[in-house]
Formats: C-alpha cells, sequence, structure tokens
C-alpha cells in the first residue's frame, strides 16, 4: 500500500503552495485529499487501477491525474518543479514538530536555512532567537524538537496493524498454514511497535515460510531459515514470522506476545508450583512432562490464574488482578454505540453530515455527534456566526432523512489561552455536546497550561475535553500539565475526558486512561474522523481503552443515546 507516501508527497505539495502563499483554497484542497488517502482502508494503487481516484471525496480531474503520474512513474513532475522553487528541504523539516511553513519561510529568508543539519547548526549557533517574532524560547523548542525527532523511530499502531492483518489474511487459507497470530507488542496493542511478530503452526514449515517471503507486500528478505523468516515490507516495516510446533502453540504465542516482564512473572508462577515455563510450554521440574502449551488458556488455567487478555500483559498489577478475580472486564468495540467526535465539510471534513452519519450507520452505530470546528480557528475552517443556523438545519435534515441513526448537534470549541472556549454561550447552549480542545500554545509552561484545561472543564457548556493531553504520535509530545490536577476538576465538574482515536494521536494514551478510571473519570471514544472512511479507526481507541483498564461501564458511548446524554452536564 502507497497509501502513506501519496498523502504525503500531497501534505509536502501543500506546504510547499503555502510557502509560495499560493490561493488558500488549492492549499486546502491538497491537505484535504491528502486525509482522505491516509485514511484509505484500501490500497490507493487498487483504487488508481480501477480508475475509481475521482469517487474519492475532494479529488477531481486534476489531482487524480497528479496522483496517477505518480503511482504510474514514482515522481510527480509539478513536485519536482515546487521543489525547485522552493528550495527547502520540506520532505524532512515539515516532520519537526512545532515547525510550519510560514515559520520555514522566514527561516530560510533570514538564514538560508533549507534542511535540518542547518536548522540544527543555526539553533545550536544561537542564530535563531535574534530573529522578529521567534526569540529564546523558540529557539530552545526547536531544539527539543530536533531531539524528540530523532527518537520517533518507532511505528503508529494504525499503520503498524492493517498491514500485519493483510498479511494474516492472505496466509490464513493455505493448506500449509495451521494457526497464524500476530504476537509481540502490536498484539498487546502498544501504540507504537518496532517491528510486526507473526506466528504460525504448520507440518510444513518450508512451505510456509515459503508463501511468506514471496507475498507482494515484500519488498526484500532479510533472513530465511528453516522455522524463521524476516522481511522488509514495501512500506519499511520489518516482519518476523516463526513457525511453531502445535502443541507448544500457546506456550510460543504467551512467550512472544510479552511483555517480558509478564513473562518473568509467569515463570515466577510456574516455579512456585514446581514447574518450569518456556516458549515450548509448561513442564513437571520433577518428571519433565508436558503439562499446558497447545493454548494460553490451558497455560494460565495450570498457574491457577483467569486468561488475562493480550492489551493488560504489561506487569502493571494485572498478575495480582488475576489471583484475587479482579482482572477488568474489558470494554469491546461491539460495545460502543456511537462515534462522539467527527468533522463535516461544515469545517475541515471531507464529506458531508448525511454521508458520515450514513457511514456510521452501515457500521452499527446507533449515533453519532456532529462536532464541526466553531469559533476563531482559522485552519479548520470554523463556523463563524450565522453559518451555526444552517449547519444546525443540515443535522435536522441528516437526522429527518435517515432512519435508524440518530445524529446529535455538537461543536469542536477551541479553549484560549486563558482558558475560555471563544464561542458565544448562546451558541453552546444551541448544541447536544460541547467538546472543548486546545489548538495553539502547546509548549506553555505547566502550571498555565493546567490552569487553561480547567478553567474550560469548569464552564458549564463544555461537556468533553477533546484530545486532553495534545500529543501526536512521533510528531510532538503531550503538553506539561498535572494531570492529576486535571483528573479532580474533571471529576468535580463532571467534565468528560476523550480518547481521541485518530492513529496519530491516540490521546489519552493507557496510562491516562488507566488513570481516570482508577478516579472514576468518565471516557468517551471518539474518532475525529474528516473522512467517512476514518470513522473505521473506532477501533484504535478502544484498544487504547482496553490497555487502560477500561470498562464498558467508564465509557459514556458504551451507553445507548438517552443514557449517553443524561452523563453530560
Amino acid at each position: 500500500m502507497k497509501n502513506l507516501e501519496v498523502a504525503e508527497l500531497l501534505r509536502n505539495i501543500a506546504e510547499l503552495l503555502e510557502i509560495q502563499e499560493e490561493n488558500s483554497f488549492k492549499i486546502r484542497a491538497y491537505e484535504k485529499a491528502a486525509l482522505v488517502i491516509e485514511n484509505l482502508s484500501e490500497d490507493i494503487g487498487k483504487v488508481w487501477k480501477e480508475g475509481r481516484l475521482e469517487e474519492l471525496p475532494g479529488i477531481g480531474e486534476a489531482l487524480a491525474e497528479k496522483i496517477s503520474e505518480f503511482l504510474e512513474k514514482g515522481r510527480l513532475a509539478y513536485y519536482e518543479k515546487l521543489k525547485k522553487e522552493v528550495p527547502i528541504d520540506m520532505e524532512n523539516l515539515g516532520k519537526i514538530p512545532g515547525l510550519g511553513p510560514k515559520t520555514l519561510k522566514k527561516l530560510y529568508r533570514a538564514l538560508k536555512i533549507r534542511d535540518v543539519p542547518s536548522l540544527e547548526k543555526a539553533a545550536r549557533a544561537g542564530n535563531i532567537r535574534n530573529l522578529p517574532g521567534l526569540g529564546a524560547k523558540a529557539e530552545e523548542n526547536i531544539l527539543k524538537s530536533l531531539a524528540f525527532s530523532k527518537s520517533a523511530t518507532r511505528i503508529p499502531l494504525g499503520f503498524a496493524l492493517p498491514h500485519a492483518e493483510e498479511i494474516v489474511a492472505r496466509l490464513r487459507p493455505l493448506k500449509d498454514v495451521k494457526r497464524i497470530d500476530i504476537a509481540g507488542s502490536l498484539r498487546r496493542r502498544k501504540d507504537t511497535i518496532g517491528d510486526i511478530d507473526l506466528l504460525v503452526a504448520s507440518k510444513n514449515p518450508a512451505a510456509a515460510i515459503g508463501a511468506f517471503a514471496s507475498l507482494p507486500l515484500v519488498e526484500q528478505v532479510l533472513a530465511k531459515g528453516d522455522t524463521k523468516s524476516s522481511v522488509r515490507l514495501k512500506e519499511g516495516i520489518q516482519v518476523d514470522m516463526r513457525v511453531i510446533d502445535e502443541k507448544s502453540y500457546g506456550a510460543a504465542l504467551l512467550y512472544f506476545t510479552g511483555s517480558k516482564q509478564h513473562n518473568i512473572e509467569l515463570r515466577k508462577a510456574a516455579i512456585s508450583k514446581g514447574c518450569k515455563l518456556s516458549e515450548y510450554g509448561l513442564f513437571s521440574n520433577r518428571t519433565n512432562a508436558l503439562i499446558a502449551g497447545k493454548t494460553e488458556q490451558d497455560l494460565y488455567e495450570s498457574l491457577g490464574l483467569p486468561y488475562i487478555e493480550p492489551e493488560l500483559r504489561e506487569n502493571e498489577g494485572e498478575i495480582e488482578a488475576a489471583r484475587q478475580h479482579k482482572l477488568p472486564r474489558l470494554i469491546m468495540e461491539r460495545d460502543v454505540r456511537g462515534d462522539l467526535q467527527m468533522h463535516s465539510t461544515w469545517s475541515d471534513g471531507s464529506n458531508t453530515i448525511g454521508e458520515m452519519a450514513r457511514a456510521a450507520q452501515e457500521m452499527g452505530h446507533e449515533y453519532i455527534c456532529i462536532t464541526d470546528h466553531g469559533g476563531n480557528l482559522p485552519i479548520a475552517n470554523a463556523l463563524k456566526g450565522a453559518q451555526t443556523k444552517d449547519y444546525l438545519k443540515d443535522i435536522e435534515k441528516a437526522n429527518n432523512n435517515i432512519r435508524g441513526i440518530t445524529v446529535l448537534k455538537g461543536m469542536e470549541a477551541n479553549i484560549t489561552k486563558d482558558g475560555t472556549i471563544d464561542v458565544p454561550n448562546r451558541i453552546l447552549k444551541q448544541m447536544d455536546i460541547v467538546l472543548g480542545s486546545i489548538h495553539s500554545g502547546f509548549k506553555n509552561p505547566k502550571e498555565e497550561m493546567t490552569k487553561r484545561i480547567t478553567k474550560a472543564m469548569e464552564n458549564e457548556h463544555v461537556d468533553i475535553i477533546a484530545h486532553p493531553t495534545g500529543r501526536l504520535i512521533n510528531q510532538r509530545p503531550a503538553y506539561d500539565t498535572d494531570f492529576d490536577a486535571l483528573l479532580d476538576t474533571a471529576k468535580s465538574t463532571g467534565t468528560v475526558l476523550e480518547i481521541n482515536a485518530s492513529p496519530e494521536r491516540l490521546d489519552l494514551d493507557a496510562s491516562h486512561v488507566r488513570a481516570a478510571v482508577q478516579r472514576g473519570v468518565k471516557l468517551s471514544i471518539g474518532t475525529d474522523a474528516h473522512t467517512a472512511e476514518s470513522l473505521k479507526s473506532i477501533r484504535l481507541g478502544v484498544f487504547t481503552a482496553r490497555r487502560g483498564w477500561a470498562e464498558k461501564k467508564d465509557v459514556i458511548n458504551a451507553l445507548p443515546v438517552k443514557g449517553m446524554l443524561a452523563q453530560l452536564k
């Protein structure tokens, strides 16, 4: 799949056009197209070959021609022309958190900064602090962002999982594959992974490994042995596959799923029972007889424990909870009845309200909340004044025309620097749900940022704080806040905290989810979808909730619509 490659190309074009001060509508067209393709569940190459590019939201004839040229030739003449006109390495500089096109343009004009090495050199020399509109703090933040970018080498869950699932789907039907499972940190649904681990049960390891190594997704075979093979996919991800004997498959799956510390604790439990546990099974120390190994359930049962879900296996109290029969009954995707954050063409989305509602209905949702941006947020084409009336009419129209799903009136309102909401109360009162969120000033001091979010929670109209920590995976760290203080305020004000299921966010993360659950703070799961296709990322939010020990009762949109609304302020 070249989806991310095409999306990155379109984003780079948008940034180059912004530096050239091109028409804002043209820039936005490229940004929207990038978002659509990034969230596409099928291969963009397949869509192109079938002549369906112009069926995608926001992609007209001109954009379709450019995408076709890139997919056919591996390059785009228009992009190469732009790069010559703007001698700035947007492909790499654009990945540095906090560096937008306007700042890059200023840095180039003043200091001839055109790539990452020249940026780092200028920042370390103290040359950036003297530029108007930047200063010492901006220079310090650039150095921090450079360090963060160098460390951000792991692969996001939302990118890795579809590739792993595609491999499994291709191999599972083969006669030489008796069982196949994803293992490792990907099975535990960590928000980032190092590589993909797969386990296969087969009586013909050579055939299974041969089929794996010859998959069309594979770019390079890194290693190929009797029972193990490593490959690199065309998207750059390494995949390791091991072939296991069926009688020890469960033990191997347990071992290679991890975590390492969870496995250590299980081995201690085995020792206490006069046994030894390895990837080959649970054996009696006295007779060396195999006690269990075919399934994970058998192994846990033999150790006197109930089955522990993979998402919990981090040695964070799950084994003790299992011993005491206090493991949580983790929320499941089927428990989620609705999606509480999404955007339409009324702000920065690519699909109409009706299209979003129909797509959600096809997924089995009972309700959705349309939460287009409101207030003074020019980057998101936020709703202004009189537009709100027509926006609400459009939501009502969808409710009248689409049976079997409730479309709630919502708005994502910007939290300003002092914590106020930049949408008038008379507008907020008309909404079923108001999300409060931060879109600027991400690097404010800890005390200031904590007060800012706290004040927003104290607003009687703000029901949910969206993407509460502001982190973007591999792009931007979380805000510096006193999260315990935020939980206290959320609890006292009845404010819900969102688990944003967008693949680039997963915010709250698992540790914050667990802290919220322990405090009794209610959670919501929202996709923050800007395309109908992106609604499918709801499962990523569920995975994060599960890693944070969340049950059905902790998540408001696991309730029917009336019960969910009753949980709000």
